[in-house]
Order: structure tokens, then sequence, then C-alpha cells
């Protein structure tokens, strides 16, 4: 049986939002998607909504942000940074993508003679890209851990951690000699800069601007190392280290990938490492699904602070 529809007015197509598709879909489906303004059918060989409006891929731009170490405890050095990735990528309109967002890690304890922070946990942006975890800084006499940006020394340790090539730098080295008022740890590494040597008061390295979002944006920073004085924050989320007795170090900002701030001198804690974040953004009206939908310029965001799916 045949349908012919002619004349020169118009075909209505039933309306509903990407939740309101038929619980089972059938091949040959269309609808008119009201999330994403375009006209779409089912295609049961990929199993998936396909949109007419558009072609089969599409580029987006993406930033990818590591979770952040946390900075070490007693006299110790800053988090590093989480590693950062930005560039573009085609995708395949109706393929789900998982995100993963990295979560910050844990500062080191102060109990004698200290613990270094532990690392953070990577960010994917599953089949483009992998962004590596920052490294924990190091206790008193440990060195920092290498990750995306590396933690730093302890103020009297063996040395920054290594960064991540195309990602971070290396934490900073170790302080002055016992007693010294400059004798702090490191600075944790950051995106756009390495952390600075405890002789020059251990400040956390510098993270990168991005204007994916429309406004720029400092992401990335590393945690500033403590002693007997206090490493500024790397700019970009990380921490300020401590310069008191028993000082904590100031914990990285979620969702920026900063490091956690090293501990001062008399055992003190170490701050966390900031959790990471993925952010794609693509130009024109929503093509896809997935965290929080934002528009700016004329491009559509989609920014996730926590592990979820795009829906391409």
């Amino acid at each position: 049986m045949a349908l012919d529809v002619q004349g020169t007015d118009y075909l209505k197509l039933p309306v509903g939002t990407t939740a309101q598709r038929p619980s089972v879909p059938a091949s040959g489906m269309i609808r008119q998607n009201s999330t994403t303004g375009n006209p779409e059918w089912y295609d049961a060989t990929t199993s998936a909504w396909l949109q007419f409006s558009q072609p089969a891929g599409y580029t987006v731009s993406y930033l990818v942000v590591a979770g952040a170490g946390g900075g070490g405890g007693n006299l110790a050095g800053g988090g590093g940074a989480g590693g950062l990735l930005t560039g573009t990528t085609a995708l395949s309109s109706g393929t789900a993508y998982t995100i993963t967002v990295g979560g910050g890690g844990a500062g080191g304890a102060g109990t004698a003679p200290g613990v270094n922070g532990s690392s953070g946990t990577n960010s994917v942006f599953t089949g483009v890209v992998t962004a590596t975890a920052g490294g924990g800084g190091g206790q008193v006499t440990g060195g920092g851990v290498s990750g995306g940006s590396g933690g730093g020394s302890g103020g009297r340790g063996t040395g920054g951690g290594v960064g991540t090539s195309g990602q971070g730098n290396a934490g900073g080295g170790a302080g002055a000699s016992v007693g010294s008022p400059t004798d702090t740890g490191g600075g944790g590494g950051g995106a756009g800069s390495a952390g600075v040597a405890g002789t020059s008061l251990g400040a956390g390295g510098a993270g990168l601007s991005n204007s994916i979002t429309g406004t720029g944006v400092f992401y990335a920073g590393g945690g500033g190392g403590g002693g007997y004085t206090a490493g500024a924050a790397g700019s970009g989320g990380g921490g300020a280290g401590s310069g008191s007795s028993a000082g904590a170090g100031v914990a990285g900002t979620a969702n920026f990938g900063g490091g956690g701030g090293g501990a001062g001198y008399n055992y003190g804690n170490g701050g966390n490492g900031g959790s990471g974040i993925v952010i794609i953004s693509y130009l024109g009206s929503q093509r896809g699904t997935g965290g929080a939908v934002t528009s700016s310029g004329g491009y559509t965001i989609h920014t996730f602070t926590s592990s979820s799916t795009y829906n391409a």
C-alpha cells in the first residue's frame, strides 16, 4: 500500500523531546526532536536516531583537564595540575561517547615524617583523548610524583616530578638548608609553566587560559609549596601552600584541575587536588546531548563536571 502526499502546504511530524523518543523504536520512524530542533529518523542498522538536518558527522572543539594531585604533608611540595588537552575532532552523529571526569588526589597527612600527596585520576573523552592525572606533592624528604604536571619536591626532598609532554610541566625542586626561612617545598607544575623551586618560595606553575566557553578562563594551575613560607597558588585553580606551624595547604579548585597546596612545617596536612573537567563546543544550534548545555557567540557548549555520556 502506497501513500502519495501532494500539495504545496506541509506535513506535520510528531514533536517531542529526546527523552520522549519511543521506548521501543523501529526502523524508519520519523519525528521532530524539540530538544535539538531537528527532524530525526531511527536507523535500526546503527540502533541510533539520526538527524535529517545535519551530515553524518560534525566537528567539535574540546577541552579535557584531568584531576590534580594533592599537596604533600609536612613542609611539602604542592600538587601537580591535571594534564590539559585541547583541540578539534570529528564525531559521528548518533554515537555515544563516554566522558570520564577525573577526581583530585588527597592531600598527604602530616603524620611524621609526612606523607606524599596522592595523584589525581585521568579525564577521558573516549575515542578522542585521555588527559593524564596530576602528580602528588612530596613530603619533607620526598620527591614530587610525576603526572600530567609533576608534583613539587618536599622542602628537603629529591626533586620535582616530571610532567607529561603536551599536557603539563614539571614540579619545582627542594628548598634551602634545614631551618632556613626559605626551607619550603617546590610548587607543583601547571599546564602553562613549571613549578618554582622552594629556594624561590615555591609558587605553583601557572595554568593556561582557554576560551572554549566564550570567555578566557585559566585551568590547571599548580599547587604552591609549603614550609617556612607559603608558596603562592598557580593561576588556574591551584591551592596555596602553608607557611605556618602545622598549617594545612589549600585545596585546589574543583573542576579546574588545580593542584593542592603543600603543608607547612611541624606536620601540617596537604591540600586536596581539584577535580577535572571536560568541555565540548561546536558552531550552531544544539546537535548532541549530555552535560550542562549553554550557548555563547553562536556556539553550543556542553560542560561535564562529572562522568557521563555525550550523545552526538
